[in-house]
């Protein structure tokens, strides 16, 4: 049977489709596994989504990636990501890294367990129980998978419960069938009315914030502390995206240049309600992507819950796939 680790995974379903004298049909479909309920489960195969009620599978397994990512190229990303969202207190443990920002979101506030702790590994897990102790927060800790199986398996011995899966996402630059975003240099607004599609938005790319972006980010995340604006703000290479309808900012965006310049980050891709389905989301990503490249980035990445659906699916139209997935835990109570 599946499960939630497998969500982000290739995976083959045989599903039943019919009955044909007394006996069942069976149909095989085989894609990215990008929910998993109760009752469905959905895949993004190479002809589209494709959803199946659990009722009707008779099979399902995962399948070798066409291309499974080294531990090394996952260490790089994971090392790329954190440069992209550092926390203003960092301390380490041999190669792992411990991360705290006043709470503010549970990457910035999490250790990350790549690489060698200098000690076996129960001891690495109490230091990192004691480390978030003196810092006031939980204990949390991000495992790559399957990098940090081993990890995770201790965890498991410890009763450490966690968070939903959440999805490494990937795709070459310059992104497919990202939509025409036009970025404008810092100055000034630009409108993009009810209705606008993507190809007329213009967006807006500047080196900092503006107050309503952070206003934006602020509700998202549930509060800007000091610490929310090192992680957003510290990095060498970082732009934030505007798109304003009618003088209100209507779509935000997060665009980071790290990993020896290689990688673009996109973090913080909002759109208000009342501007959804006009396709600024896609305009938004298209104008980080058109930096990241004049950067000299030659790919993309992004972290995605992989319960988020419509990202997801969004997600891959623009060519992402997933690289690997990680689970946050949460030390026990």
């Amino acid at each position: 049977m599946l499960r939630q680790q497998d969500v982000g995974h290739r995976i083959v379903v045989r599903r039943i489709v019919g009955i044909r004298e007394g006996r069942p049909l069976f149909s095989d479909a085989l894609g990215e596994l990008v929910e998993l309920s109760e009752t469905h489960l959905t895949l993004a195969t190479a002809q589209g989504r494709l959803r199946v009620p659990v009722a009707q599978v008779h099979r399902a397994k995962r399948v070798p990636p066409t291309r499974r990512p080294t531990a090394a190229a996952v260490v790089a990303l994971e090392r790329a990501a954190d440069e992209a969202w550092p926390a203003p207190t960092r301390g380490r443990l041999g190669d792992w890294l411990l991360r705290a920002a006043d709470g503010w979101t549970g990457r910035a506030n999490s250790a990350l367990p790549i690489g060698d702790p200098d000690r076996p590994l129960p001891a690495a897990v109490d230091a990192v129980e004691r480390w978030y102790a003196e810092q006031g927060r939980p204990a949390l800790i991000n495992t790559p998978l399957p990098l940090a199986a081993p990890v995770g398996a201790e965890l498991d011995s410890r009763g450490w419960g966690s968070r939903p899966p959440t999805l490494v996402q990937t795709a070459p630059l310059p992104l497919a069938d990202s939509g025409a975003g036009r970025a404008a240099a810092g100055v000034g607004s630009a409108a993009a009315g009810a209705g606008t599609a993507a190809a007329e938005a213009v967006v807006e790319l500047v080196a900092a914030p503006s107050a309503a972006w952070l206003a934006i980010a602020a509700g998202r995340k549930g509060g800007l502390p000091d610490a929310a604006r090192h992680v957003l703000s510290a990095v060498d290479q970082v732009r934030f995206a505007h798109v304003y309808a009618d003088g209100a900012l209507v779509a935000t965006g997060r665009g980071t240049v790290t990993g020896q310049g290689r990688w673009l980050g996109l973090s913080l891709i909002e759109v208000l309600p009342e501007a959804r389905r006009q396709g600024l989301a896609r305009a938004v990503i298209a104008a980080l992507a058109d930096w990241g490249v004049s950067a000299g980035a030659t790919h993309a990445f992004l972290q995605v819950e992989q319960r988020n659906s419509a990202a997801v699916a969004l997600y891959q139209r623009l060519g992402f796939t997933t690289h690997h997935t990680y689970l946050t835990r949460v030390a026990p109570h």
